[in-house]
């Protein structure tokens, strides 16, 4: 408990503090290890690469029947969380249920693992709709919060939102929306992927309330740490960075 609440603490503080981090993605125990030694502040899981070293495909374009299930997927957070001794950041993908009770055990479950941080996104998997309610998503990003202030864990719960990932017809506006109201729902951190250009990006900093993440070598020309670092970018994954 002392070594994950210290984790857990050494991963807020990065989230509040001035300066910029990077936070590469990792897949495994292997990979974590080569990044750790790397340099890096801290670390992030990949649910898709965790799919893929399985032989399963991405969540995000596949049959709900082909996904990957939650137990798998802790088991491998929580394996590389005890491999080294960073602050790991867990890629929860949509708390594994639409309930705000389902993403409230996904939290526990995820805190139990030794990650110091997790984010749970909105969306649903579904063509027609596929972002969560507004009030249905802010609903499980409060039921995260309690789950972790319950623990007494300081665990950074990042919220992410993808309208820009799902061709809402408004994206920036949408976005910018829902990570004020997840914000204020109880997120420490809030991750918008999609945007890499400077003005995007900048602009976001500017609108939100609170840190953001954003992810960098999905689409566009990334971005380099000083750049971020200049737009107000405080912390991220090589997939993001946040302010």
């Amino acid at each position: 408990m002392p070594a994950h609440y210290h984790k857990a603490r050494t991963f807020h503080e990065l989230h509040t503090r001035e300066g910029c981090f990077l936070m590469p993605n990792a897949w495994d125990i292997g990979s974590a290890r080569l990044l750790a030694a790397s340099g890096f502040a801290a670390l992030a899981t990949t649910s898709a690469g965790i799919a893929f070293s399985l032989g399963r495909p991405d969540h995000l374009f596949c049959a709900e029947n082909a996904r990957l299930e939650r137990e798998p997927m802790l088991a491998r957070i929580g394996a590389i969380a005890e491999s080294i001794a960073l602050p790991l950041n867990a890629d929860l993908e949509a708390g594994y249920g639409s309930s705000a009770e389902a993403v409230a055990a996904t939290i526990r479950l995820a805190i139990d693992s030794g990650a110091a941080g997790g984010n749970i996104e909105d969306y649903t998997g579904e063509p027609r709709a596929p972002l969560f309610d507004v009030e249905v998503a802010c609903e499980r990003i409060r039921a995260a919060r309690a789950a972790i202030d319950a623990s007494g864990i300081p665990f950074v719960l990042v919220a992410r939102t993808d309208p820009f990932l799902v061709g809402h017809p408004q994206p920036f506006a949408e976005a910018v929306l829902r990570a004020n109201l997840y914000r204020a729902a109880g997120a420490d951190c809030l991750f918008i992927p999609g945007p890499s250009d400077a003005h995007t990006i900048g602009t976001l900093v500017k609108e939100v309330h609170g840190p953001i993440s954003v992810v960098m070598g999905l689409t566009g020309q990334a971005l380099s740490a000083n750049q971020l670092a200049a737009l107000g970018v405080r912390a991220g994954w090589r997939s993001g960075l946040g302010r």
